[in-house]
């Protein structure tokens, strides 16, 4: 079977789906390729281990590809303060909504909600057709067209080819785009409890010797766990039974929403920094993890990735009488307009993971100083929050 659309996005998950909602208002038709089918939603009440801190601008970008209202709100929750401490006593970074004249400074949001959220809506979107489950086989770029042969011997032609299937994107390799990975040498390491105190909207963040530890408020008096840590630290956390966890994370949390009561089994995920020689090509883009790859430290990751959807629907949709969505000059102002927030982005995160995982004496005192400070700096602290919650 053969088919011709104007653009294929490869990869149906948060960053893919979401921009292939968000294409319906650029006049184009889409073919979405998708190995794995959405699980459906659990018959009971369980919560998610993954969740992610989703921006208010990330929820008004999903809000405007319909995906957002689809979402029971009981199962959101909102930030409204956080409160970062540092390595010493006294080290300290208070944010809050109210200064910074916002109602949230995010939203946390289960990852298979949202993952089910953005299918619901695709599964009504005229513009788009899912191939799932579905693999790619090969591709050949040509002057006018990229065609993409699928295992099942499906061929899909297009205009343009959007890689949006991950860190180790199948699509950046044979487009030949270079990337340079740096693992971290440690895991993230995710798990939801129960808290005795109320979190009242509040979310923590400690800087530590053995990595850096979130508490991030779920709805009702509930938190979910990211603790970054070296690799043997976290297969140690990892092989703790539920109770031992919930304990070893009390204390490292300095017991500040009291005792803590295991709801999920613990999962973890490897961390790395992954920079990306090019986003575009003729007839091709990258969004989402096939473009970068930051530390969990700052929430920002799945962020970054609706972003870029963000602006490349904005590209297309602008296109005005530019009627080959793949043309290189037309996905070129996609890729000026993303490398400087990405860049910035990874710098930024990059250096703080590196500075606060140096353990000599004068750089620990230089950096919780620098902690201080900022908390004394109030429109500082604003321009932070206002470029966090775009």
């Amino acid at each position: 079977m053969n088919a011709s659309f104007d653009v294929i996005i490869v990869g149906g998950g948060l960053v893919g789906a979401s921009l292939a909602a968000a294409l319906g208002t650029a006049g184009v038709n889409v073919a979405l390729v998708e190995p794995q089918p959405v699980r459906p939603l659990p018959a009971d009440d369980s919560w998610d281990v993954r969740v992610y801190a989703v921006s208010p601008g990330s929820a008004a970008f999903l809000e405007a590809c319909g995906a957002w209202s689809r979402m029971p709100p009981e199962r959101i929750s909102r930030v409204e303060a956080m409160r970062v401490y540092g390595d010493e006593p006294g080290a300290r970074l208070d944010f809050s909504a109210y200064d910074a004249g916002l109602r949230e400074l995010a939203f946390i949001v289960e990852n298979r909600l949202l993952q089910n959220a953005l299918w619901q809506r695709l599964s009504s979107a005229g513009h788009v057709r899912v191939f799932c489950p579905a693999r790619c086989a090969s591709v050949v770029w040509e002057p006018a067209a990229v065609a993409l042969r699928l295992e099942d011997g499906t061929e899909l032609v297009a205009r343009l080819l959007v890689g949006a299937d991950g860190a180790d994107s199948w699509v950046r390799s044979q487009a030949g785009i270079g990337v340079k990975p740096a693992a971290y040498g440690q895991l993230g390491v995710v798990a939801n409890f129960g808290a005795a105190k109320p979190h009242r909207g509040t979310a923590y963040q400690w800087f530590r010797r053995d990595g850096v530890l979130a508490l991030l408020p779920l709805p009702g008096d509930r938190v979910s766990m990211v603790w970054s840590t070296n690799e043997s630290h976290g297969r140690e956390l990892l092989g703790l039974a539920p109770d031992e966890l919930a304990a070893r994370a009390e204390a490292a949390s300095q017991h500040a929403l009291g005792s803590l009561a295991p709801i999920t089994a613990p999962a973890a995920f490897p961390l790395q920094l992954q920079r990306v020689a090019q986003l575009v090509r003729p007839r091709l883009a990258l969004v989402g993890d096939a473009a970068h790859n930051v530390h969990p430290l700052a929430g920002q990751g799945v962020n970054l990735g609706f972003r870029d959807g963000r602006e490349l629907a904005a590209v297309l949709h602008e296109r005005g009488a530019q009627q080959d969505c793949g043309d290189y000059y037309l996905l070129r102002r996609y890729e000026r307009a993303r490398r400087e927030d990405v860049l910035a982005l990874q710098l930024t995160i990059d250096g703080l993971q590196k500075l606060f995982a140096q353990e000599r004496v004068w750089v620990a005192k230089a950096r919780n100083l620098g902690l201080t400070w900022v908390n004394s700096q109030p429109q500082l602290k604003k321009l932070l929050v206002r470029h966090a919650v775009a």
